[in-house]
């Protein structure tokens, strides 16, 4: 794993009611004879122009739970759909991880479902397992470290970052700089995460990282619900989902969130809010995400096509544009096609972060599902 600004490579894991039954996908069979939905790589369409023609024809991709200012997803749907003349349809943008496997189980066969997924590659696992997923590997598939991707490719890493905390330095007079600090007096009625643990991967990896700052580690993530029962004692937790408009209105002054997306915070409300992010010292944790096509996919070539373009060099320095470190980084880097001016941008944490295994993310998911509510309660 490297740790400062390049990729974190080497973790193995961080409705309407359905339609007809079929679990081919919508596509069909491309004017070249091509299945797309069956399509494992390029070679199946005869290279990429075929892959484009047969995306062009199709017309449209859905997306879901992608925020336009979530790792910059908001520039890379235009430049994609700007690119290939393909309609992005975006669904539910502040979903979780959850509701998207909810949707795809729902939605099936209807031309609304899910196409590609980005989920945390805990629900990755469980999506493959529950056979929900296409296999596809992208042209630029041997960029992606071995432990960060399903050898088929039905799921691969895409970007990552570091669990930070966010504050608002006209409200927080002393900066924090530890999840030790968050127990402090100051910040009674001011700490929030984004969403429930047991629901959303960014939640999860908040308690993983407290976890870690409180005696706890990748195979006992109890402590990590602990410590954040004993700030919803102290009073210091929020119930409220923090977002940028939370934060801006001062109901969650202090965010527990992936670092690039607080960063974007301090971007977008920087005006308004004195926004700073720093990486906790006691709890340092990393993970990726995921993507992953759906196996029913009602555009399974233009699912195919946007991967495509996810894992290309352009897609890969706009996620850096984001300040999310793309999975190809370090392979970019060597080959010098990375943005050095967008990539000297990403913080650069004193230390190693902890990495779970497959087996310690699923050990740990159960442990938070068992315990969060009951010690916890709603996030």
């Amino acid at each position: 794993m490297v740790a400062a600004g390049t990729a974190i490579a080497g973790l193995l894991v961080t409705a309407a009611a359905c339609g007809d039954d079929d679990t081919t996908g919508g596509g069909g069979t491309t004017s070249t004879g091509v299945d797309a939905a069956k399509a494992t790589s390029l070679a199946d369409f005869g290279g990429l122009d075929g892959l484009i023609a047969a995306a062009k024809a199709e017309g449209e991709l859905n997306v879901i739970a992608l925020p336009p200012d979530w790792a910059n997803y908001g520039e890379l749907i235009d430049t994609f759909s700007k690119k290939y003349g393909i309609k992005v349809n975006s669904d539910n943008p502040n979903g979780s991880s959850a509701d998207e496997l909810t949707a795809v189980k729902q939605l099936k066969g209807q031309d609304r479902a899910p196409d590609v997924l980005d989920i945390g590659t805990s629900f990755a696992l469980t999506a493959a397992d529950e056979g929900l997923l296409a296999p596809y590997q992208v042209a630029t598939w041997d960029d992606i470290p071995d432990e960060l991707k399903e050898p088929t490719g039905l799921w691969f890493s895409d970007y990552g970052g570091y669990v930070s905390i966010g504050y608002d330095a006209n409200v927080i007079t002393t900066p924090p700089t530890s999840f030790a600090d968050l127990t402090k007096p100051e910040f009674k009625n001011k700490v929030a995460i984004d969403a429930d643990p047991t629901q959303a991967a960014a939640a999860f990896a908040a308690v993983f990282a407290a976890a870690l700052a409180n005696g706890g580690s990748v195979d006992n993530i109890l402590p990590g619900v602990e410590y954040f029962a004993e700030l919803k004692r102290l009073g210091n937790f929020v119930p409220t989902e923090g977002t940028p408009a939370t934060i801006e209105s001062g109901q969650t002054p202090v965010l527990i969130w992936w670092d690039y997306l607080n960063a974007g915070v301090k971007e977008k409300i920087g005006g308004k809010v004195d926004f700073k992010v720093v990486i906790p010292s006691d709890g340092l944790y990393a993970s990726y995400y995921t993507q992953a096509i759906s196996a029913t996919a009602p555009h399974p070539a233009a699912a195919r096509l946007w991967q495509e373009f996810l894992y290309s060099d352009e897609g890969q320095n706009l996620w850096l544009k984001g300040l999310a470190r793309p999975v190809r980084l370090d392979a970019m880097t060597a080959a010098g096609t990375v943005d050095p001016a967008l990539a000297a941008l990403l913080p650069k944490p004193a230390g190693e972060a902890q990495y779970p295994t497959q087996e310690q993310q699923d050990a740990a998911k159960k442990i938070v599902n068992d315990n969060w509510a009951k010690l916890v309660g709603g996030a």
